[in-house]
């Protein structure tokens, strides 16, 4: 009920719509993906392979915010991992540039649907970030999904091969597309255009290396200073004009539009793409090429073609889905009224449980006539339900917030309780929802607030701090079915224990890496446990003080030793370190081994430290050292920080890189504390014979080095 209320109040102010655009569709999963759900040309869920196709669908226009995205980034998400961050920046993609608009040229066969020559009028617009190189533009590439590419060959002599074209081109992968990983290829479409600088007609190609996911969908092609554009020029023998030097004295090795050959008499072999100084761009010649982008865009904006503005890479995000599993989009379809959204007192819309799920393809909603014929809201006459249920991912991207208050039943959530419990403290997730769930739940939160469904008190951000744990790989890969490569739990349970399992995962790699499975590692743990029972059953704890204790208040080094692993592995906990806090523990094990006796304190402290970490075998520890009431709910062991402390640490100090003397000094000494014991040190300063020191090179814990 309550998704299906955002939806439409999303639906209300504009920013979610309903309409066509070549899609990525799975034809294993029969559905569209968003591109966040496609990254990689790869479908999230099945693996496979996604392709292009046209369909009419519902729309979030995500890119309404993508500049307070990108802003909150760095002001609002510092708890974020650096990676998480980059990928969201790249993935949001702002780049600033111009809009172009190139007049298609006429032809002189009139064309039947618009009376006139062929074009008469029409424009192509393109968005680029590199306007200062308009006057190298030598022809116009448009992706094979343009909506154009049909229209402009329709009745030319290239139509035919133009169609031929498109649908080659429909069977590249979409992960060849994005990678290139393909041989460039294109089609004349019949037309020209005119560059709006030069006066030239260029010739109008479709080419697929051209993508509609960014910008137009239409690119000016500047060969002499990109490289796609330079091998699709060399391939079918178009003029490559040379406009920004290449900050260097060699003649250039670009052949001239007019002459057809080389005025350096080179053979060049790459488009040059770096800064210089604009050559053959008329009044503009002479300029560096960064002040020229905009003087340039100054000129089209006169001429009443261009203008300055900002791209983004993000694009709508389709939530339509043609699956069953999902939250009924609430909009009703009437001939008479059109589309029409249910009326809030309507909602939830429910999913009909008579469905035939055949996995033919389609809506599986649209077989059920129950469901689909309905009354249209607005004049009572006969009306049909939209049959796609919403993406999942908009379910992912606010059920925190119903959290805060459950049973809330005037709204998504309770505004005073969003208020007190938001945003998050601490987040969970893995590093592949980075430009999906994690991108969609920041973009909600936004939204949310402005339907004044909620307000925050300290932040736009829905999570303060993010842990995005690794993945757990064999042989290099992630574990998956799919490929084969996993490990049985049960039988790693059989034979060392649930444990076992759980201490190899938490001490083989921090908790945001990767893991590589390793059957020698879980044998090391198991041994390790095996330790840690031995020690705290076999060798029977002392109740009395042992040698190493020592007598008193902050005697003895076991003391000592006790509160700085309490130490270590409470913060290391809290900082999600479990590997060192489990290697703490360890090291503490081996200390213990050296003594004759282990006291009833340090076994008792060490089976509490290891709980986390081995539950099942601490807990049979806890009753067998005599405790009751389970270890749950036993205190965590406290740690006195003068007891913790330390000890004093060893400092080399070298004049000139010769050994002179060592002292020692606290652990927590800054580094100019070192520096001014080493200056003070006697045999310091009869070694530096009065000199004054050039610098003073510091490596912490270890030495200190006087140059002179």
């Amino acid at each position: 009920k309550w998704e299906q209320l955002i939806f439409l109040k999303m639906y209300e102010k504009g920013i979610v719509t309903r309409k066509e655009a070549m899609l990525n569709w799975c034809s294993t999963c029969k559905t569209v993906l968003a591109n966040e759900q496609a990254e990689g040309g790869k479908c999230w869920r099945c693996d496979n392979e996604v392709n292009l196709k046209p369909m009419t669908q519902w729309f979030i226009k995500i890119p309404l915010y993508a500049e307070e995205l990108l802003a909150d980034i760095d002001k609002e998400m510092l708890g974020w991992p650096e990676r998480v961050r980059t990928i969201q920046k790249a993935w949001i993609g702002r780049s600033e540039g111009a809009v172009i608009r190139f007049r298609i040229a006429p032809s002189p066969s009139p064309s039947p649907s618009r009376g006139e020559g062929k074009g008469g009028g029409d424009t192509i617009e393109v968005f680029t970030t590199r306007p200062d190189t308009l006057y190298g533009a030598t022809f116009m590439s448009l992706a094979a999904e343009h909506p154009l590419v049909l229209e402009l060959s329709k009745g030319t002599a290239q139509e035919t091969k133009v169609k031929e074209f498109v649908e080659r081109t429909k069977k590249i992968g979409r992960l060849d597309r994005l990678s290139g990983n393909y041989e460039k290829d294109g089609v004349f479409t019949g037309v020209s255009c005119i560059n709006p600088v030069t006066g030239w007609e260029m010739p109008v190609y479709a080419a697929n290396f051209v993508l509609m996911d960014y910008g137009t969908g239409a690119v000016m092609a500047v060969p002499a200073h990109d490289q796609r554009d330079y091998e699709f020029a060399k391939k079918y023998n178009l003029p490559v004009k040379e406009v920004v030097s290449r900050l260097s004295a060699a003649p250039s090795p670009f052949p001239s539009p007019s002459r057809g050959e080389g005025e350096g008499g080179g053979d060049p072999t790459s488009a040059y793409e770096g800064p210089g100084t604009l050559i053959n761009s008329g009044e503009f010649t002479g300029m560096d090429n960064e002040k020229a982008k905009a003087e340039i865009i100054k000129l089209v904006k006169k001429q009443g073609v261009g203008n300055v503005t900002v791209n983004y890479k993000l694009k709508d995000w389709c939530i339509s889905r043609q699956r069953y599993w999902g939250a009924p989009i609430p909009i009703i379809y009437c001939d008479k009224c059109g589309t029409v959204p249910v009326p809030e007192k309507e909602l939830p819309v429910e999913l009909p449980k008579d469905v035939e799920l055949t996995g033919e393809g389609g809506s599986p909603l649209a077989k059920v006539s129950s469901f689909v014929n309905c009354k249209c809201p607005k004049c009572k006459g006969k009306a049909k339900r939209e049959t796609d249920t919403m993406d999942t991912f908009v379910e992912s991207s606010w059920y925190f917030l119903r959290y805060c208050s459950p049973k809330f039943a005037k709204g998504p959530v309770d505004p005073k309780a969003a208020k007190y419990w938001m945003p998050v403290d601490q987040y969970i997730g893995g590093i592949e929802h980075a430009v999906g769930h994690l991108l969609y739940c920041r973009f909600y939160m936004k939204v949310l607030r402005d339907l004044k469904v909620l307000e925050f008190s300290d932040s736009n951000e829905p999570v303060k701090k993010l842990l995005t744990q690794g993945m757990v790989t064999l042989g290099g890969a992630a574990m998956s079915k799919s490929r084969g490569n996993i490990v049985d739990p049960d039988l790693i349970i059989e034979k060392y224990g649930a444990d076992t399992a759980r201490l190899f995962i938490l001490f083989a790699s921090p908790p945001e890496k990767d893991l590589e499975w390793s059957d020698s590692g879980i044998e090391g743990c198991w041994r390790f446990l095996n330790r840690v029972w031995r020690i705290t059953v076999a060798r029977t704890p002392s109740p009395s003080p042992s040698p190493l204790e020592g007598e008193g208040e902050g005697g003895g080094v076991l003391e000592r030793q006790i509160h700085k692993t309490i130490k270590r592995v409470t913060e290391d906990i809290e900082r999600f370190h479990f590997n060192t806090a489990i290697s703490a523990i360890m090291e503490f094990v081996n200390f213990l081994y050296s003594a004759e006796t282990v006291s009833k304190k340090a076994a008792e402290t060490l089976i509490l430290l290891i709980a986390p970490f081995a539950p099942h075998m601490s807990e049979e520890l806890w009753l067998l050292s005599g405790n009751r009431g389970g270890i749950a709910k036993a205190e965590w062991p406290a740690f006195d920080p003068a007891k913790a402390k330390a000890e004093k640490m060893t400092i080399v100090i070298q004049v000139n890189g010769k050994l002179r003397d060592k002292i020692e000094i606290e652990p927590d000494a800054s580094a100019e504390a070192v520096k001014e014991a080493a200056l003070a040190n006697e045999k310091i300063i009869h070694a530096m014979s009065g000199a004054k020191p050039k610098k003073i090179i510091f490596v912490p814990w270890k030495l200190v080095n006087i140059v002179i």
